[in-house]
């Protein structure tokens, strides 16, 4: 588990703060008494950031990722120890329908973001997040750490690039750098309908069919919100170590599950029951991946804590607070 005295007093840039993965990050680093700064490009009204009341506990930066000068200002500005690098474009759909902005924000955005750690030399520890579609499709299963990197759609592209950009800058100038690759995140706070655990929770609750956009077959990793914040806290506090510089690590419930079998368990923990609409227009998306979590577990002793049904109990109730009503 992640150390709270390690972080209190620290002060913590985390970009992409208004997702889901940053607001849960930031909540969590504000519960350890780190003193926090936010780069944000939009102003989410939905963002848990903003929902919690958290964003009035933050310095809050307004800017792009892609502007090295300012990314360099808030280096040095607000004296920054520690990074958590998290912001990018994420939905899949949306890269295929525009790869330049996505490799805009997520390639070039960790750049820039880099290059100013590398000129500034001030953050004691950075941690990038990757993903499990930096692997792209594979034939062995589960990914492994080892494994290429063989992104081929554009959003698996712009992880893998960014990816290997954080272990370039790791390695070529000994920067405290370390690589997240995670599963598909899932958590209250997420308000893209499109992702398939959001959306079947918001159709239920609602009384109506949930949609699945591929033909059910697909298999990904489920992976809570709270367990990657513990996850990436962890390996932040390891770079003091220098045999991490420069190293990936997978965190994964290691519970792979189709899309099918994700409804219906959305289903059961509900009560609720709908036929799924099954649309099978699923297209770019690699078929089927999950990870190996064991380097985490040898490495870094870390462990998931919340198993996959209580994590779902845990989001559903968190949307039938927050959910928008029709």
């Amino acid at each position: 588990m992640a150390d709270a005295a390690f972080w209190r007093g620290k002060r913590v840039l985390v970009t992409g703060a208004s997702g889901l993965l940053g607001s849960w990050m930031v909540s969590r680093l504000l519960e350890f008494g780190a003193e926090v700064v936010v780069l944000l490009r939009d102003l989410v009204p939905t963002s848990w950031l903003i929902l919690s009341g958290n964003i009035h506990r933050v310095t809050v930066v307004r800017g792009v990722l892609e502007d090295y000068f300012l990314l360099a200002r808030i280096l040095n500005e607000y004296e920054i120890d520690s990074i958590f690098h998290l912001a990018a474009q994420a939905i899949v759909r949306v890269a295929n329908r525009s790869p330049l902005s996505t490799f805009e924000s997520n390639i070039k955005g960790t750049w820039c973001l880099l290059e100013a750690v590398r000129v500034e030399r001030g953050a004691a520890r950075v941690v990038v997040a990757s993903s499990d579609k930096a692997y792209g499709s594979q034939t062995v299963l589960p990914y492994t750490e080892e494994a290429p990197l063989l992104g081929g759609h554009p959003y698996d592209t712009s992880k893998a690039c960014a990816d290997l950009l954080a272990q370039s800058y790791a390695r070529t100038y000994g920067l405290p750098i370390a690589i997240t690759r995670c599963g598909n995140l899932f958590g209250g706070g997420d308000f893209n309908f499109d992702r398939l655990i959001p959306g079947t929770i918001r159709s239920l609750l609602q009384n109506e069919a949930p949609v699945i956009r591929s033909d059910g077959t697909y298999v990904r990793d489920y992976f809570y919100v709270k367990d990657a914040v513990d996850g990436y806290l962890l390996l932040a506090e390891h770079l003091e170590d220098i045999t991490f510089h420069g190293s990936a690590f997978n965190f994964s419930a290691e519970q792979p599950l189709t899309v099918q079998a994700v409804v219906e368990l959305l289903a059961d923990l509900l009560q609720l029951r709908h036929e799924p609409i099954v649309v099978n227009q699923a297209q770019g998306e690699i078929h089927t991946q999950h990870l190996s979590s064991r380097k985490a577990r040898e490495r870094l002793q870390w462990f998931p804590k919340y198993p996959l049904r209580e994590a779902l109990r845990e989001t559903i109730e968190w949307y039938k607070i927050y959910l928008p009503r029709p």
